[in-house]
Parts: structure tokens; sequence; C-alpha cells
């Protein structure tokens, strides 16, 4: 999940926009925890189609 989706239960506000301590923490836990975690989903589909289609040209070649 992309941390501009979440809300915060501290200050009820989008933790995206950092208005408390606690949100800018957050923040900066999910932007250092994962290098996926800033990409939208579209891209992460975007880039397990490809992963999808590499296996399965790998598989039709060694076939």
């Amino acid at each position: 999940m992309t941390y501009d989706r979440l809300v915060c239960a501290n200050c009820a506000a989008p933790v995206s926009e950092g208005r408390c301590p606690v949100c800018r923490a957050n923040r900066e836990r999910l932007q250092q925890g994962n290098f996926l975690a800033g990409l939208n989903p579209m891209t992460l589909i975007a880039l397990l189609a490809v992963l999808v289609a590499a296996v399965a040209l790998l598989a039709h070649q060694t076939v």
C-alpha cells in the first residue's frame, strides 16, 4: 500500500500531507522501508505483466 491513501490516527489527515509529527515519521518510514512503496498500483501491475511475459517466453523457448 502506498502512503498517499493512509489516514493518520493521530490527526485524521492523510499521511502524505505530514501535518503532525506522527504523520511525518510514518511517511519517512514508509519511504525508506521499501523501494516499491512509492510506486503506484498500475506500475506494479505493469511490472508483474512484464515478468509473466518474460517467464512465458523463456518457457516457450525451452520446449
